[in-house]
């Protein structure tokens, strides 16, 4: 248990895991909102705490001035002093009140700007010149929340709803101001203690958090250490089945091209065993034809000359079989080796096409068949010379050999801005359709009998397919049985090296 709980730590220590990819992401995504919520619950509490408690006040504030304008609090008048006095003591009583229950400070300033009640004893009877009481005395109500000297201001309209303009119409008249300022040590306690939870909060959060995300990185890869797993037993020889992890559809394409893969590596070993088992009998039977030949020859004491020249003339051509068979083997192995052998330069294609043409004119004359050259425009392309030359030279020869009497072969050249193509037709035996798809595997011949009569060794249109791929190109076939062939080969004019990586 703990061996595997280590095992996984080790693995998030690597950045370039991806379940430490999934941990981080997932840790970032939980503890910052986190974070931001305890500074947003905090904040909104502050904010709609001090809005609350301008409420309040403002509110107590407004039954306050009632009361002013109904003991005539702003008025001097010495008609009764005793109930002048009694009055004002209520309602200096009720401002003391509000002072304390809010630790703050209340002012009473009337139209004149004169202050009538200071519940700090400070300011009474002076005048005070501020901004705020004279837009209140215009009507327009502020409060301000100065968060770094922790105190809330604010003012309140002293209006007198009896009041009326000319036209004896109620006019609420603006007789004074009420400028208070009130403590927040009550709103900071409370979010000190807030902030105290909602941290205590936060770090449990975070370690769930982070147990959640090492938890759900392990789960999230689980499904990719199952390819490993089973891609390591085919490695190791324990199973050769395709695979199936179907969780993601990632891991669906992995999966996938993996056991595309896999059936590829598979064909190729069958077509190895294959390979060495056709080779064998390949150049197995040159060297049994050639045995025969010297043991008839050896059973024969006094065998005349003629027949002597004969069979030598049997051997030499058994020999020479043999020598093509092995020629052809060699250049399929560098055929194997890909690009490491390519020798890329810039060539005049048209130039190249004539020449070969001009070699294998004198076969196609031989066999009495017409060979045709047409060129759609001048073609420079990046191409490895030799092994061009051996494309081309390999289709046009098969064209003339696997002809018709009296036949014809076609060879055309044409490009666009990314390729050219070589394309060569001929009017010969045609491939029978079932055999399109074998053409181009080693010693496969469509028509064995013909084939060694004209003396072909079945590596011709592999090697040429070879040779095609490293270029990076792709050659096509079509044909009809009995008709004749088109074969077309489109390479890149310009050759562009695979990376190694």
């Amino acid at each position: 248990m703990f061996a595997k709980i280590f095992g996984e730590l080790k693995t998030l220590l690597s950045l370039r895991s991806l379940k430490v990819r999934f941990f981080v992401i997932i840790l970032i995504v939980g503890i910052i909102p986190s974070i931001f919520m305890r500074g947003a619950i905090v904040d909104n509490y502050e904010e709609r705490a001090v809005e609350q408690r301008i409420a309040t006040v403002q509110n107590q504030l407004l039954i306050v001035g009632n009361h002013l304008l109904n003991n005539k609090y702003l008025v001097t008048y010495k008609s009764d002093e005793t109930v002048y006095r009694n009055s004002r003591a209520v309602i200096n009583a009720e401002l003391e009140m509000i002072s304390n229950l809010y630790e703050g400070r209340v002012m009473i300033i009337d139209s004149s700007l004169r202050v009538v009640k200071d519940t700090y004893g400070i300011s009474d009877d002076k005048t005070i010149i501020s901004e705020e009481v004279i837009k209140c005395l215009r009507g327009e109500n502020t409060s301000n929340y100065d968060k770094e000297h922790g105190y809330i201001e604010m003012t309140t309209p002293i209006v007198d709803s009896t009041a009326t303009d000319g036209d004896g119409k109620g006019s609420g008249k603006i007789v004074g101001v009420m400028l208070t300022s009130i403590s927040n040590d009550s709103i900071v306690e409370t979010m000190d203690i807030l902030n105290r939870k909602s941290m205590v909060i936060e770090q449990l959060m975070i370690v769930i958090i982070v147990a959640f995300a090492f938890i759900l990185s392990i789960i999230l890869t689980k499904p990719f250490d199952r390819v490993t797993e089973a891609i390591n037993e085919i490695q190791a020889g324990y199973s050769d089945r395709t695979i199936s992890v179907p969780d993601y559809t990632e891991t669906e394409h992995i999966v996938e091209a993996f056991n595309q893969l896999l059936k590829r590596m598979k064909a190729l070993d069958d077509s190895r065993q294959e390979f060495v088992a056709n080779v064998s009998h390949e150049l197995k039977t040159p060297m049994a034809s050639v045995k025969v030949l010297a043991d008839s020859l050896l059973a024969q004491e006094n065998a005349p000359a003629e027949l002597y020249r004969e069979f030598m003339e049997d051997i030499v051509s058994e020999i020479d079989r043999e020598n093509r068979i092995i020629t052809d083997l060699l250049a399929l192995v560098k055929m194997d080796k890909k690009v490491l052998d390519l020798n890329i330069a810039s060539l005049n294609i048209n130039d190249l096409v004539e020449l070969i043409l001009k070699r294998l004119r004198p076969l196609a004359r031989k066999r009495d068949v017409e060979v045709v050259f047409e060129s759609m425009r001048p073609v420079t392309a990046e191409v490895d010379e030799v092994k061009m030359t051996l494309i081309m030279t390999n289709l046009v020869e098969n064209s003339i050999k696997y002809n018709k009497e009296h036949g014809w072969v076609k060879v055309e050249l044409d490009a666009d801005h990314q390729f050219f193509t070589f394309r060569v037709s001929d009017s010969g035996l045609g491939i029978p359709e079932e055999e399109l798809s074998h053409i181009y595997e080693r010693f496969y011949r469509v028509d064995k009998s013909h084939s060694r009569e004209i003396g072909g060794t079945g590596l011709g249109l592999a090697i040429t397919k070879s040779a095609v791929l490293m270029h990076r190109g792709s050659i096509t076939v079509t044909s009809v049985e009995g008709e004749g062939s088109s074969f077309t080969v489109r390479i890149p004019l310009t050759y562009i090296a695979q990376a190694v990586v």
